[in-house]
């Protein structure tokens, strides 16, 4: 059985959808968002740093094929490097620009190592579902403790936290199990973080989803994804 794919001409409108959405709140992405496949080709040498750190474009369907029921948009801004962890300097964090659109569900994982705080930059109602950790599985009977915009929050087992334009929730690794969508409208969500490597540090409640999807070459990049990076920047 073939695994579930989505089409590049789907990547290419999302990409161009986000990129006005994102506009519309007067962010502005880094000069490389906009370089195009050759131009990354061309310039691979002078942009090892962001080709290392998998800064750019992330748009992915959790590897089941129906991105406007299950997906995210991201966008990495900037991330250093994990090496430095251990040293306690460095470049030890993170920054991404997402976009959950309504009723787009992210389905419930954690993380190994990155601390992150989600930010609800502006659009609609960002719901977070949530619950606790049990030997590293998600605990359906256990409530959290989250910390949001300096207040401290206590919700039972899979408490549904609401965050507005404007609030902010920390999330802890190893012990905040989420999952959120968009509610009311698509959502611009900024997310800072710990440095973050996406290949390694996701873990997912249902084994059956992949932190990157597959693609389907039916038309030409618009821009290159950072899962594109390992293929075209060879």
């Amino acid at each position: 059985m073939a695994t579930p794919s989505i089409k590049r001409s789907e990547v290419n409108r999302i990409m161009r959808e986000a990129d006005k959405f994102i506009r519309s709140f007067g962010y502005i992405m880094p000069p490389f968002a906009y370089w195009t496949p050759k131009e990354f080709r061309d310039r691979k040498g002078e942009a090892k740093a962001i080709i290392n750190a998998n800064l750019g474009w992330d748009i992915t369907d959790y590897g089941l094929g129906d991105f406007e029921k299950m997906g995210l948009f991201l966008f990495t801004v900037r991330n250093g490097d994990a090496n430095d962890l251990p040293k306690g300097r460095g470049m030890l964090y993170a920054e991404k620009a997402m976009i959950s659109r309504k009723d787009q569900y992210s389905p419930m994982h954690r993380h190994n190592i990155k601390a992150e705080d989600i930010i609800n930059r502006g659009g609609g109602t960002l719901v977070i579902e949530l619950f606790g950790d049990t030997n590293g599985l998600c605990d359906k009977s256990k409530g959290v403790t989250v910390m949001t915009d300096g207040i401290q929050r206590t919700l039972p087992p899979g408490g549904k936290l609401q965050l507005k334009p404007g609030e902010s929730v920390t999330l802890m690794p190893n012990e905040h199990w989420h999952a959120f969508w968009g509610e009311g409208g698509d959502v611009f969500i900024g997310e800072v973080s710990t440095v973050n490597d996406d290949n390694t540090d996701n873990v997912f409640d249902d084994p059956r989803i992949a932190r990157f999807g597959g693609i389907d070459e039916d038309e030409e990049p618009w821009h290159l994804l950072v899962s594109d990076y390992p293929t075209w920047l060879k």
